[in-house]
C-alpha cells in the first residue's frame, strides 16, 4: 500500500516498522512453511505506520516460517530501500543542528542497525546517552504495536485463525487495512480510536496501556539473530544519540509521512 513521503517536523523519523503474525489454519501439502515460532501457522503482515497509527506501506503474505529481517529486505520497500529507489526526502539537519542528517525507520531490537533503520542499543549497564536513546525509540516503537493493536481490536477476523487458503487470507487483511485507513483519514472517528484506547504517558512519563489491550492478547514481536552492523550506522547511531542527549527530555515522536 504506497504511501508518499513529505516533510517532517522532527528528528527525521519517518515511520515504525514491524512484523505481526495472521494465524490462519495449515494449508494442504504446505509442509513447515507456513509453521511459526508461537507453533501456529501463519502468514506474516509486515508493516510501517506512521504518528497516527495510519499503515504507509504494507507487505502480507510472506510464509510464517520466515523472519521479519528477511521479510522487510525482499518485500517491495526493503528493496526500494536498499537501491536508493524509495521516495525517501533529502538528508535535513535535526533542530538545533547545522550537520545533516537522513531520515530513517525505527524497529525494535530485532532489527539489524542499518542507516535507514534505528534500533535500540540491546544490554543492561548502558550509559545515560544510550538510556535516552532507547527511550526515545521505545516511544516511537510503540506507535506500530498500538497500530496493530487497533487494527486486531477492532477488526476481529484478525484474532482467529482463518479458515481459508492463505491467497484469501491476505485480501481480507488487507482489506481490514484498507478500511482501518479509511476510517482513521476520511471520516476521523472518535468512537474508532478515543484518546485513552492507544497507550498514553502522562506528565510524570509513566506509560498507561491503552484499552484496545483488554480485547487483544500482548503482541509479542519476532525475534532473530545478532547482525553485524556497518560502522556508517554505528557512526548515525551515534549522532542521533548525542541529539537526543542534548534535547534531554523533549519527547521523541514518529513524523507522519
Amino acid at each position: 500500500m504506497p504511501g508518499v513521503l513529505g516533510e517532517v517536523e522532527y528528528a527525521n523519523g519517518i515511520g515504525a516498522i514491524d512484523g505481526k503474525h495472521i494465524e490462519i489454519e495449515c494449508p494442504p501439502n504446505s509442509g513447515s512453511m507456513f509453521f511459526n515460532y508461537k507453533k501456529t501457522f501463519s502468514i506474516v503482515l509486515m508493516a510501517i505506520c506512521d504518528a497516527n497509527y495510519y499503515f504507509t506501506h504494507v507487505d502480507i503474505g510472506a510464509y510464517g516460517s520466515q523472519s521479519d529481517e528477511g521479510i522487510f529486505h525482499n518485500s517491495p520497500v526493503g528493496k526500494a530501500l536498499l537501491t536508493g529507489q524509495l521516495p525517501v526526502p533529502n538528508d535535513k539537519e535535526l533542530p538545533g543542528s547545522t550537520t545533516k542528517f537522513l531520515f530513517y525507520f525505527v524497529g525494535d531490537a530485532a532489527f539489524p542497525l542499518k542507516s535507514y533503520i534505528m534500533p535500540p542499543v540491546p544490554g543492561q549497564l548502558l550509559s545515560e546517552k544510550i538510556l535516552i536513546f532507547n527511550y526515545r525509540l521505545s516511544r516511537a516503537r510503540r506507535i506500530i504495536e498500538n497500530s496493530f493493536g487497533i487494527l486486531v481490536a477492532r477488526w476481529r477476523v484478525l484474532k482467529t485463525s482463518m479458515k481459508c487458503f492463505p491467497n484469501n487470507a491476505e485480501t481480507i487483511t488487507l482489506a481490514c487495512i484498507a478500511l482501518h485507513n479509511c476510517i482513521k483519514v476520511n471520516l476521523q472517528s472518535q468512537t474508532y480510536t478515543h484518546p485513552n484506547y492507544t497507550d498514553w504517558e502522562d506528565t510524570d512519563g509513566t506509560i498507561h496501556l491503552g484499552e484496545w489491550r483488554r480485547e487483544v492478547n500482548p503482541l509479542r514481536q519476532t525475534r532473530f539473530g545478532s547482525n553485524n552492523a556497518a560502522r556508517s550506522a554505528f557512526e548515525l547511531r551515534e549522532h542521533l544519540a548525542n541529539f537526543f542527549l542534548a534535547e534531554g527530555a523533549v519527547p521523541f515522536q514518529l513524523n507522519r509521512f
